[in-house]
């Protein structure tokens, strides 16, 4: 008769210890801008539980995650770049009901490598001296949506429509600024923060009462210990420190 093997008795014995659980993975499906930032935050958060769980990072455009989860990705979390895509989830039964807040707020940088640091971003784009602007996707990033809306309210929209050139993600739109394909591009503060870029060149914030306010909220995608244990994490202290590090605002907590 076949008998157990000791290493998976041992294993059994020690999840019914009282006090003990298994390690956990948790899938996150994070918007391209809080790619960097959600790195750092997850080392902090497996340092603190002594690599006992472990973050899981799957980036791309919000709008992408969406369809992606819409059609049963397998994902614990979501870190949007907007409150409209985890409030649609979370309406369609795709969420955890009430486990939805807002992790951070965005805030949108135009990025010249090669302008005067001192000039005006306005100025710059009206001129027009550039081959290419890139932009993140109006209908799929929340960072394209603010940059359309920053040109539309500068009149530059229709304009400078020649010279767009669009990327998937935010993520996607500062490689093409970095490798030269665009000359200018619309990006997230954090990213210019967070990424190894070359100096000089301008970094212009813009104000943000050009753009609807980027509200980046969180989604508890399926209940576990450890999902839970993450998102609260994501409203404590340590987390604040973080994320101001990088470039963002922290919501007020309740």
């Amino acid at each position: 008769m076949l008998r157990p093997r000791l290493p998976s008795v041992l294993g059994m014995a020690l999840c019914l210890l009282p006090g003990l659980t298994p390690a956990a993975q948790i899938r996150v499906a994070v918007a391209a801008n809080f790619t960097t930032t959600l790195q750092r935050l997850g080392a902090q958060f497996e340092a603190q539980t002594g690599q006992r769980d472990q973050v899981l990072i799957s980036s791309a455009s919000t709008g992408k995650h969406f369809a992606q989860i819409s059609n049963g990705a397998a994902f614990d979390i979501f870190l949007a770049a907007d409150a409209e895509h985890p409030e649609l989830l979370e309406e369609r039964g795709f969420g955890v009901p009430g486990s939805r807040f807002a992790y951070a707020e965005g805030r949108l940088v135009l990025w010249v490598p090669q302008a005067d640091p001192q000039g005006d971003p306005r100025d710059y784009l009206t001129a027009g001296r550039f081959r290419r602007l890139a932009i993140a996707n109006p209908r799929l990033a929340p960072y394209g949506l603010a940059a359309q809306r920053v040109l539309e309210t500068w009149r530059l929209w229709d304009v400078l429509q020649d010279k767009l050139v669009s990327g998937e993600s935010v993520a996607q739109t500062l490689q093409f600024v970095a490798t030269g394909n665009a000359q200018a591009g619309f990006v997230a503060l954090a990213q210019v923060r967070g990424a190894n870029l070359p100096p000089g060149g301008a970094r212009w914030l813009i104000p943000t009462e050009l753009y609807a306010p980027i509200s980046q909220h969180a989604l508890l995608l399926r209940p576990g210990r450890a999902a839970e244990a993450f998102m609260d994490y994501l409203r404590s202290d340590a987390a604040a420190r973080i994320l101001r590090e990088a470039g963002y605002g922290v919501p007020e907590r309740p």
